[in-house]
């Protein structure tokens, strides 16, 4: 398989670099092993699994600055709402010098914290983001819109976050649209009526979740999909589409992301979005 990977020593500071934008938004992980986000020595004291809410998955803050899935005092909640927003602050730097021409586009979304450790977390199969999967979320439609996102290994001791990064988008749409159930709109509409979904499921978010669950639910494919193995050491950062990237994350523990959202019309090559493709592949209008 081609490498999933590209490894970058620095960021650009002019102009964009062509070749690794047109890697992002081919499927690949572009990695900097040296761009680290820094947390403040009185922030040391947040770095426990105490402080997620047992009832919710991660920690997030939504793009209005409100903290969910917290537990702790007032005190602590509030620094680490302060060190999340920092870190979003550097995570649009660094779009904004990668890719330039999406920055009026970008649509913010949450930022998350998961001090969680990867490995022990009991997950239905569904929710076991230690199976190569593309990212599509179930209640939220997003009608071909990209999820961007920034990704940085805070681990305090260390401790790398290891990655399985799996075959090209295209790859797996190939292997997995046999198996898809067709797309029902009297369905989308009852789902959409019963709170199930923020918006109507358009065919494309259908398709996206139909390749999410056919590649989480075959052990098979699992084990012998083309994939590597790749470890992300504490103080790295790394930045992919995690609903084109083939991914699934094996173990580590605190790490900080950010999802951000792209309309597909303004990547820089508009054809290698997963909605291009999937509408390419099925010769129909999807959206």
């Amino acid at each position: 398989m081609d490498q999933p990977i590209i490894e970058t020593a620095a960021v650009p500071t002019v102009a964009p670099d062509l070749a690794r934008i047109a890697a992002l938004e081919a499927g690949k992980v572009l990695y900097f092993p040296a761009l680290a986000f820094t947390p403040l020595p009185a922030e040391a004291r947040l770095f426990t699994p105490a402080m997620r809410d047992p009832a919710s998955r991660n920690i997030s803050l939504d793009a209005g600055g409100r903290l969910r899935g917290a537990a702790g005092e007032a005190q602590s909640q509030a620094a680490l709402a302060a060190m999340m927003l920092r870190f979003r602050a550097q995570a649009q730097a660094l779009i904004a010098m990668l890719c330039p021409a999406y920055v009026d586009a970008l649509r913010c979304g949450s930022t998350s914290f998961r001090p969680s450790l990867i490995e022990t977390r009991a997950q239905s199969w569904r929710a076991d983001d230690r199976r190569l999967h593309v990212d599509a979320f179930p209640s939220r439609p997003n009608r071909g819109e990209r999820l961007l996102r920034v990704f940085a290994n805070v681990h305090p001791d260390g401790v790398a976050r290891v990655w399985r990064l799996g075959e090209p988008f295209e790859q797996v749409a190939q292997r997995f649209l046999p198996r898809a159930k067709r797309h029902s709109r009297m369905r989308a509409r009852a789902l959409h009526a019963l709170g199930m979904t923020k918006s109507l499921r358009s065919e494309y978010d259908h398709l996206m979740l139909q390749l999410h669950d056919a590649m989480k639910a075959d052990l098979d494919y699992q084990q012998h999909a083309p994939q590597k193995t790749v470890a992300f050491p504490s103080g790295s950062t790394w930045v992919c589409f995690s609903d084109q990237a083939s991914h699934a994350a094996m173990s580590g523990q605190y790490l900080l992301e950010l999802t951000m959202q792209l309309p597909p019309g303004r990547q820089y090559d508009t054809t290698a979005s997963p909605l291009a493709i999937l509408s390419r592949l099925t010769g129909r209008v999807l959206v």
